[in-house]
Order: C-alpha cells, then sequence, then structure tokens
C-alpha cells in the first residue's frame, strides 16, 4: 500500500484529504467509540461521489474498526444516503400516513407522471430523481417533500408541483 491512499479489497479507495476529515470527525468521541463517526463519514463519501457504494461502506467500515454489515445497516436506514447515483435534485414525497391521507401518492404519482420516470427513477437527463420516503415530521404541513435532503417543502399540491419542477429546470439550465 502507499502512503497517500489506503485501497480496501473492493477497490475503493480513501484519499488522504477524505482520511483527514473522517480523522476530524472521529476525534469528536472518545476513542472507544469512534463507530460513533459512522454517519459522519458516510456524509462525506456522498459529498464527494455523489453517492454511497456497498465498497465505499465496506472502506468505512475498515476505517472505523466496525463490521461492514454494521454500516451498511445504518446507509439503508436512512434516506439520506444515496446508494447509486441520483440526479441534481433528489425529490423525496412523503407517504407516510399523514401524508397519505393529505394526498401524498397522488403529489408523488403526480411528480412521476410530470418528469417521466418511475419510483427512485432518475430522469434521462440526470436533472431528477423522485422517491417515497418515510415521515418528515411535518405532518401539519402534508404532503410534504425533501429536495436534496435539505429544503423542506409543504402543502404541495400539483400546482405547487409543478412551479417548483419548473423552477429547479431553470437552475439546472443556467448551471
Amino acid at each position: 500500500m502507499s502512503s497517500s491512499t489506503e485501497t480496501v479489497d473492493t477497490g475503493f479507495v480513501l484519499s488522504e484529504a477524505t482520511k483527514a476529515r473522517f480523522a476530524r470527525e472521529v476525534a469528536k468521541y472518545p476513542a472507544e467509540q469512534k463507530q460513533s463517526a459512522v454517519m459522519a463519514c458516510l456524509s462525506i463519501v456522498q459529498q464527494e461521489q455523489g453517492h454511497v457504494s456497498r465498497a465505499a461502506e465496506d472502506a468505512i467500515a475498515d476505517y472505523l474498526g466496525m463490521p461492514a454489515i454494521a454500516v451498511y445497516e445504518v446507509t439503508t436506514f436512512y434516506n439520506m444516503y444515496n446508494q447509486r447515483p441520483v440526479g441534481k435534485f433528489k425529490l423525496n414525497v412523503c407517504t407516510n400516513l399523514p401524508c397519505l391521507l393529505r394526498n401524498g401518492q397522488q403529489a408523488l404519482d403526480h411528480l412521476l407522471h410530470k418528469l417521466g420516470v418511475d419510483e427512485g427513477g432518475t430522469t434521462a437527463d440526470g436533472v431528477f430523481t423522485v422517491q417515497k420516503c418515510e415521515c418528515l415530521g411535518a405532518c401539519a404541513d402534508a404532503p410534504v417533500m425533501l429536495v436534496n435532503d435539505r429544503q423542506m417543502c409543504s402543502f404541495m399540491s400539483h400546482e405547487r408541483l409543478d412551479e417548483l419542477v419548473d423552477t429547479l429546470k431553470a437552475h439546472a439550465a443556467k448551471n
């Protein structure tokens, strides 16, 4: 192994810069609890790569000295971690019961139809990925959705969804 990179037998390479970022997160915890930095490490990989592959999970597990399945459990439990490449804008629509009762499924179906994708799919131009998600904790504002795991959107009628898609398309076209 070279001194500048660490290769796990999956072929995924942690750069020195990535390992330095991991080390800053690990330092926030007592040495015997460094596995507590798993979510931060997953976020770092996703920021750098756009998603977290199984090979990246294995590299994180190796770095933190924990079983790979434990990292995989975290990645698959939280919808904020992308396990495959996603579009520039990831649209997560809540379909849990309160949102479902206030047209959450219809909002999801409207987006899927408007963008011409299946649930979990990405548009051909790579701009949008649309998926359902678990409760976003804004039940009184249903139906709700989350854009890129950061921006909460409430009361998402078909008209508001159309406006959001048009705004995001315009933004994508500029960049």
